[in-house]
């Protein structure tokens, strides 16, 4: 009987309690859980999951489909009080936090993996387990698409059987492969398989009228002949000399045990060290300096040892310091394999040929450490059957995997609880109040956390306080983390200077850039260079593991790495990444709204994106709004105060467009601040014309009201001027003075001298209308204002022009046409991300649905309109309070499913 939850796609998609099926819904849902289980604990994109839900045409509900899967998912979790698995939101869209090994798939892979360098008996038990788990076709029953798992099925049956045919159990294989075949008689592999099958079984007549089957079918329908290899067979059984496998003959030699010591504690290793267990011949080790390759490799070495009852030889190869020569290496592996030092020849060409003559027929485990490319590596391989050659690198050596199938394994940080338990056990348990702090401050990095553990372990208790400030300061971290020359700063100085020339200068410039992750344009614009040219460069980087590519041209990297880089970096850099940004997020903005400011950065000289439209420009965003924001904050901490207030009113647009209270605060904090700072008007003008919008998007009256005003009290041209008067209209309307309001965007309407002012001062007159009553009114200007919106081809305007209308024809009575402006508001609103606008629509919806007695459908409407507004702002307004009370339904909403920026 099984225990806990599993999930199982290799079949109709269910999710298991035990052997009990819980009831997860419908395809919809059940297809949603088979996309995040096929990549556990990575975020898959909300956009992703849609394209893959419905096959790139998607309904226009198909956001608020999945959100409510997602709900459905999480409940169906919780009924069965399973804390192993959940369902977190992560921008921009879910992820699945669950062992790997409790998904189907995942544990036929792994089981897959492991058979690889298993022995034979053991092989055949992994693999039969593995070919257990499909209960049908891959991903029964849901509307997802998975190509690899057929190769998987397909590679697992092939070995499993391969395995068993190894074993003997011939005639046990023939009716399985017999029905393979007639079924598709294309497999050349299960072909050979079901002839070596008959062929052991004394069937060769029958093994031969297979092949001339297979023949056929492949003349007829392909017009080929059968691949070599299955000709050959044929050959082998037409002249009735098939032999079967036969083991190495295993001789007495000499047994080298080359190994130094193991760490005394491994933490967080498991699955590395499982992974190892299974990495066939050649297995590579990569990761960034420090992150503990060389420990895992002797650790995993030690435990394995007894697998290679020839020895195992161990060369630390100091790849990126003073790389140690082939023939050097050679020398001390024939020394190992008991040649002679006088014997050991001196030409390194000779050196080769004995070593592989020796270690040719043995079973043998090679660890190389360190090793800087696959040239340095490749000598060194053993050539047996039978040998795995363990290889670490801070680079990936991508060439081993060409040329000899390498298997790579990145190592990541460590768990915190691994890190924490490290700490404690270098440190003796001391000062265990600070073990997990500590563990945070050095990134779980594990050479990092050993030396500070030793700090811990050394200091007198007054020090530790000290050492533990000096960790916590970005300026002194790396120097808190130095010991002699096995400091962080010194394991990352060899890597740079293993760096060709023009990538460190790549990594010094990245060193002036604060954001979280950068790409190949930012990176161009750090330093001069063409966007492929960057491109390369941090793909090098990447390589080397100074950089980690996360997405698509997406690159992060480790705290510790980035201080080290910082302390290399060039000053002037942080103006660059200011006016990359600056242009950047001026051609994005200009696709997503119209613009009214006279900012245009389109001639600052640094490439760009093409944005070719609105979901580019929004996708852009979103993309790079904490890299954004982290260039605005340290441009405000160098004083660069007219950079950072331009950078913020760019950026303004965008909040406009999907307003997330906090983050808009932030932004707009900054670039006030920084206009406060620089003294002009003009700075001040578009900061306080910022900072009114939002007030006036979160109705927060009383704030915009004063900040339009002391907008108004200084424009200084007649476009500034009419857009004060919009503000200013707006934030009258919005503390009740409607009157006033309807009397001041008249006057803007009359003054606007472009069609974007004319069309935002018309809306905002018709807002004032209907808050007054005034619906035939309220709906004239807002037609005219929708005709503008059309236009101009501004999706955001439009939106609101027809919730507006919607509204105002709620008030007049007209409850179709109220409706018909409502619904397609939504559509369009769900279409683009407008979150809040969404709302608004889905509140008009509600309240019609409630006028007609509907009241399911309203309690649904306004319950979504509620999730909404509390994913964008900090609270929900009053009426949609007074709704959702008036319904029946809770006060506060339940809690939204989706990402912040989704």
């Amino acid at each position: 009987m099984l225990k806990g939850l599993r999930i199982q796609l290799l079949g109709p998609v269910q999710l298991f309690a035990g052997d009990r099926p819980v009831p997860i819904g419908g395809p919809g849902a059940r297809g949603l859980l088979a996309i995040l289980a096929l990549s556990p604990n990575r975020v898959v994109a909300l956009d992703d999951l849609i394209d893959a839900l419905w096959h790139h045409d998607p309904p226009p509900t198909a956001r608020t489909i999945v959100h409510g899967n997602v709900s459905q998912l999480r409940r169906a979790l919780r009924s069965v009080d399973a804390p192993e698995a959940r369902i977190d939101t992560a921008a921009p869209g879910y992820r699945l936090t669950v062992d790997p090994l409790l998904v189907d798939v995942h544990r036929a892979r792994a089981l897959f993996e492991r058979a690889e360098a298993a022995p034979l008996g053991e092989r055949a038990a992994l693999l039969a387990e593995a070919w257990a788990l499909w209960q049908g076709p891959e991903l029964g029953g849901v509307p997802v698409r998975a190509p690899e798992l057929a190769e998987l099925r397909i590679a697992v049956h092939g070995a499993r059987v391969d395995a068993d045919l190894a074993l003997g159990r011939h005639e046990e294989l023939i009716t399985e492969l017999t029905t393979i075949v007639r079924d598709d008689p294309r497999r050349e592999r299960t072909v050979g398989q079901l002839m070596r099958a008959l062929y052991y079984s004394g069937r060769r007549a029958d093994a031969l009228e297979v092949y001339r089957e297979a023949a056929r079918v492949a003349s007829e329908k392909l017009g080929l002949d059968p691949g070599p290899d299955l000709r050959a067979l044929h050959s082998h059984v037409l002249h009735d000399d098939l032999a079967p496998v036969v083991s190495a003959i295993d001789v007495t030699r000499v047994v080298p045990r080359q190994l130094p010591p193991a760490v005394p504690m491994l933490a967080g290793r498991a699955a590395d060290l499982a992974w190892l267990d299974g990495a066939g011949a050649v297995g590579v080790i990569t990761g960034p300096p420090g992150i503990g390759k060389s420990a895992l490799a002797v650790s995993w070495a030690h435990r394995a040892a007894s697998r290679f009852p020839d020895g195992v030889l161990f060369a630390a190869l100091r790849g990126f310091d003073a790389p140690v020569p082939v023939a050097e290496v050679l020398a001390r592996f024939l020394l190992g394999l008991g040649v002679p030092a006088a014997e050991v020849p001196e030409p390194e060409g000779e050196r080769l040929a004995l070593y592989r003559s020796l270690a040719g027929g043995r079973r043998m485990l090679v660890v190389l450490d360190d090793a800087r490319s696959a040239e340095q590596v490749r000598p060194l391989l053993p050539p047996g059957p039978g040998s795995v050659a363990v290889v670490t690198s801070r680079a990936r050596l991508d060439g081993l995997t060409v040329s000899h199938g390498a298997r790579v394994r990145a190592l990541e940080p460590l768990a915190r609880r691994d890190s924490v338990r490290l700490i404690a056990d270098v440190a003796g348990g001391a000062f265990a109040e600070y073990h997990s702090r500590v563990a945070g401050l050095c990134g779980d990095l594990p050479l990092a956390l050993r030396i500070a553990g030793a700090r811990l372990a050394a200091g007198p208790a007054w020090t530790v306080p000290e050492f533990v400030a000096e960790l916590a300061s970005e300026r002194t971290r790396l120097a808190a983390l130095d010991v002699d020359d096995a400091g962080v700063r010194a394991t990352l100085d060899v890597s740079v200077r293993g760096l060709p020339d023009e990538v460190a200068a790549m990594f010094r410039a990245l060193g002036a850039f604060p954001g979280p992750t950068v790409g190949p344009f930012v990176a161009a614009a750090l330093c001069g260079v063409p966007v492929a040219e960057a491109r390369r460069r941090l793909r090098v980087l990447a390589a080397h593991h100074l950089l980690t590519e996360s997405g698509p041209e997406v690159f992060t990297r480790h705290d510790l790495v980035r201080l080290y880089a910082h302390e290399l970096a060039d000053s002037s850099g942080l103006s660059r990444a200011v006016r990359y940004y600056q242009a950047a997020a001026d051609a994005a903005r200009r696709r997503l709204l119209r613009v009214v400011d006279p900012l245009d950065f389109s001639a600052v000289a640094v490439p760009v994106p093409s944005l070719e439209g609105f979901d580019d420009a929004l996708a852009w965003f979103v993309a790079e709004w904490p890299n954004l924001l982290a260039v605005l904050e340290a441009a405000a901490a160098a004083g660069l105060d007219e950079d950072v207030w331009r950078l913020a009113r760019v950026a303004h647009t965008y909040r406009v467009v999907r307003p997330l209270w906090g983050e808009w605060q932030r932004l707009v904090a900054l670039g006030m601040a920084a206009a406060r700072a620089c003294g002009g008007a003009e700075a001040r003008f578009w900061m306080l014309i910022s900072r009114c919008a939002m007030s006036l998007t979160f109705d927060l009256g009383a704030a915009s009201l004063v900040d339009a005003a002391e907008a108004l009290s200084i424009a200084a041209d007649e476009r500034s001027h009419t857009c004060a008067m919009i503000h200013l209209g707006c934030a009258l309307n919005s503390v009740g003075r409607h009157d006033e309001a309807v009397e001041c965007l008249t006057k803007a309407v009359a003054a606007a001298g472009s069609d974007e002012l004319r069309g935002q001062a018309l809306a905002n007159c018709a807002e004032a209308e209907k808050a007054r009553g005034r619906y035939a009114e309220a709906i004239a200007h807002q037609l005219s204002s929708l005709e503008i919106d059309r236009r101009l081809g501004d999706d955001s305007y439009v939106v609101v022009s027809l919730n507006n209308l919607a509204e105002s024809y709620f008030g007049l009575g007209d409850a179709g046409m109220a409706a018909s402006y409502a619904a397609e508001a939504v559509d369009l609103a769900a279409r683009r991300g407008f979150l809040l606008q969404e709302a608004v629509g889905r509140l008009t919806l509600g309240r019609v649905c409630r006028r007609r007695g509907d009241l399911e459908e309203a309690r649904l409407q306004v319950g979504l309109a509620a999730e909404l507004y509390q994913r964008v702002g900090p609270g929900l307004p009053a009426e949609v309070a007074r709704e959702l009370e008036e319904l029946g339904l809770p006060a506060e909403a339940p809690s939204t499913d989706a990402a912040g920026e989704a």
